[in-house]
């Protein structure tokens, strides 16, 4: 394996859409969420391990989640970790963490990755993965990974295709789409020239910086140009992280520079961040239910989704379309179809009425 291909793992986010399963403290990317025996971020380390040296592989958490990643990753060097101070969204992180690695490595390649998403086919993923590590080496520009939509979910990005590149299955893009309504998702998804967008991006760091620099540069600051060492750099991260910009990488970058190329791939994918998008990610039993690690009597039930605590036993009849997840202290039971609005209401008005222990 190069010693210039780098990953960074987007593990920060507080895992709201999942709630009450996932939360604040806990938030979805360090549970077990599934009964594996590994948790979203041990899955998505392991994936990655494959094909980027372990020295290679970055994470990039919050300081509240520090503690979960160590625990969780104990391989992982300090250098690797990147605990910011305060929550934004991910062009800040990825600037950080292309600020690293180019003190590091000059010609550096980098993958940036989700840590709540499902890979059905690992070797594909793999294949992929390095076609795309090749291809952003040789391109002034920027990649990411598309998959065929199969359904017409509200709750993921569209990336529209345009021209074929010297790459199999490889196009210029045309245009981002960001959870649309569900009928748009319908035109998109009968048209033939939308990707579901994984959110998995590839470039050269330098690349990345250039356009951080040109169009962020309140998200770069002075950390690329200075040598710092590994504390002044901390220092310097946690006086300035603050003042960061609360923008994804998607808007802040993708949207505004012109090279950005899309793969369309076939590995099998989920974003396993919604409550809605898990249920349909996943395989359905013969009632048309997903039930998640727990054990449940249902009858007269079809199209729910179905967790609760391990020592629990749930008996449920006559629900149709449902969510019905139990954590701790928290029941929520609310229609299913495009539950993250319904979710984010919930916790709003629960945190109003009852306080930040039970969000």
């Amino acid at each position: 394996m190069e010693n210039n291909k780098y990953c960074v793992i987007l593990a920060g986010g507080l895992g709201r859409r999942l709630w009450p399963c996932s939360r604040e403290t806990f938030p979805k990317q360090f549970i077990d969420f599934f009964g594996t025996g590994k948790t979203q971020l041990q899955q998505t380390y392991a994936r990655f391990r494959k094909i980027i040296p372990a020295e290679n592989i970055l994470v990039s958490t919050s300081v509240d989640y520090e503690h979960l990643v160590r625990e969780q990753l104990p391989e992982l060097p300090d250098w690797n970790i990147l605990a910011e101070p305060i929550h934004r969204n991910t062009a800040p992180s990825v600037a950080w963490a292309c600020s690293r690695v180019e003190h590091r490595c000059n010609n550096g390649v980098l993958i940036v990755s989700p840590s709540d998403q499902a890979v059905m086919q690992e070797e594909v993923f793999n294949e992929s993965v390095m076609n795309g590590l090749q291809f952003v080496e040789n391109h002034d520009g920027m990649l990411t990974l598309g998959v065929r939509p199969t359904r017409p979910e509200p709750g993921y990005g569209y990336i529209q295709i345009g021209d074929a590149q010297n790459l199999a299955d490889t196009y210029t893009v045309k245009s981002f789409s960001e959870k649309p309504e569900r009928e748009f998702a319908q035109v998109f998804m009968n048209s033939g020239e939308f990707l579901w967008n994984t959110g998995i991006y590839l470039a050269r760091v330098e690349y990345f910086i250039k356009c951080f620099k040109e169009i962020l540069p309140s998200v770069m600051g002075d950390i690329a140009e200075k040598q710092l060492n590994r504390e002044e750099e901390i220092k310097y991260v946690h006086e300035n992280f603050p003042r960061y910009p609360n923008l994804s990488i998607d808007y802040g970058i993708l949207e505004k520079v012109d090279n950005v190329y899309v793969m369309e791939s076939h590995f099998g994918w989920a974003d396993l961040g919604t409550w809605h998008s898990t249920y349909e990610a996943l395989s359905l039993n013969e009632g048309g239910n997903v039930i998640i690690d727990s054990e449940v009597i249902a009858e007269n039930c079809s199209n729910s989704i179905i967790k609760i605590p391990k020592d629990h036993i749930a008996v449920i009849n006559g629900l149709d379309g449902y969510i019905i997840a139990e954590k701790d202290n928290v029941l929520l039971i609310c229609k299913k179809e495009d539950s993250s609005a319904l979710v984010r209401k919930y916790i709003n008005e629960v945190r109003m009425k009852y306080g930040d222990e039970y969000i």
